[in-house]
């Protein structure tokens, strides 16, 4: 009889086991694509999101995710707006964040750590170290367990969760072959195109958009289409239809169309670029998250355009035609005989190459 019943016990604790790891495995199916955009988006690594996702939420489990599709325990602190749920934790009847969606939730997530000053240094280590990053989550209090930091390595361990931060270093849809993995890291060509993340095609989704207002008589998306005033920051007016999604070229110069919301930090990191060089590269002031979408250029723009001028239209800038056609700022002030503060008028000609044989009528901003 004692036997019979240490094999019932051995086949149930088998069983419960095989549910865990299968529990799991769907975790990692159903939400491995939004780690990876979320990590080109905002820098955290793809194994940590899906490793506190999969311990959060207990593998998709628990009465908090399925009540607030809260799939990482984040409570509701003072400057919440959001929906509201109570949960038991650490104190009874504790208040945390509900979410419209998984998308939503892991979104937070990731502007909860990066916008979060308790959680800045963990930006300055490199995104493949999830070990750094899991003791560094303990060590900044993101949760009480003192053994979080061990349970989020073994289980990016047990599951292989590295390769989800390697698929967004690299740009590559999470659902590509893993063995595209290495190949891409050592094949690639530089300046050659580089996939997105699954179902994440920013040029075919506003195309579509466009196609659709024409056909129903409504004006464009004013976020790509509409003119930007002179005196804006700098937002290249062209709508993301016009160009690839991934790495292309612009006047022989790497480049890529970042959309609003996009991470510099995590950017540069992704593209070997140090941040300081990426704002240097772009002539941008200081700042981390882009509030438009715009070109964004990874290595040092030209002095000379691969045209001979550039016809300025409505909105546009000689800030925005610097990153429109590739070229560096300081040169197009120099061959248009102008200073801080001053545009071209639309209709002008912007040279490009050669310094221009009449000063332009110019603009105060």
């Amino acid at each position: 009889m004692k036997k019979l019943i240490c094999m019932f016990s051995a086949i149930c604790l088998a069983l419960m086991v095989k549910a865990q790891a299968d529990a799991v495995a769907t975790y990692i199916a159903a939400y491995k694509d939004l780690a990876v955009k979320e990590m080109i988006r905002s820098g955290v690594p793809a194994s940590i999101t899906l490793a506190q996702g999969i311990l959060e939420t207990q593998a998709g489990q628990s009465v908090l995710v399925k009540s607030s599709n809260n799939h990482f325990g984040i409570k509701c602190k003072t400057e919440w707006k959001g929906g509201k749920v109570y949960h038991d934790d650490d104190e009874k009847g504790e208040c945390f964040r509900s979410y419209i969606s998984a998308e939503e939730s892991y979104r937070d997530h990731s502007d909860f750590l990066r916008n979060r000053a308790p959680y800045a240094f963990l930006f300055q280590l490199d995104p493949t170290n999830y070990e750094g990053w899991a003791k560094g989550l303990r060590k900044a209090g993101y949760a009480t367990n003192p053994a979080y930091a061990q349970m989020l390595v073994k289980i990016i361990v047990d599951n292989n969760l590295q390769q989800y931060t390697l698929l967004a270093l690299n740009g590559i849809p999470a659902e590509a072959k893993q063995d595209d993995i290495f190949a891409t890291r050592t094949t690639t060509p530089a300046g050659a195109p580089v996939m997105t993340p699954a179902g994440i095609n920013s040029v075919q989704a506003a195309a579509e958009q466009e196609e659709e207002a024409a056909a129903n008589g409504q004006p464009e998306d004013s976020e790509t289409t509409a003119p930007v005033a002179v005196a804006a920051p700098v937002k290249p007016a062209v709508a993301a239809a016009s160009y690839p999604s991934g790495l292309f070229k612009i006047n022989e110069t790497s480049v890529i169309y970042a959309s609003s919301g996009t991470s510099l930090f995590a950017l540069a990191n992704n593209h070997n670029v140090t941040y300081k060089k990426l704002l240097e590269f772009n002539e941008m002031e200081e700042k981390d998250i882009l509030e438009s979408s715009q070109l964004v250029y990874l290595e040092k723009k030209p002095k000379k355009g691969s045209k001979d001028f550039h016809v300025v239209t409505t909105g546009e800038t000689i800030e925005t035609i610097a990153q429109l056609e590739g070229v560096r700022l300081e040169s197009l002030m120099l061959y248009n005989h102008l200073v801080k503060g001053q545009q071209p008028k639309t209709g002008e000609k912007v040279y490009l190459r050669t310094v221009a044989p009449t000063v332009l009528a110019k603009n105060k901003k």
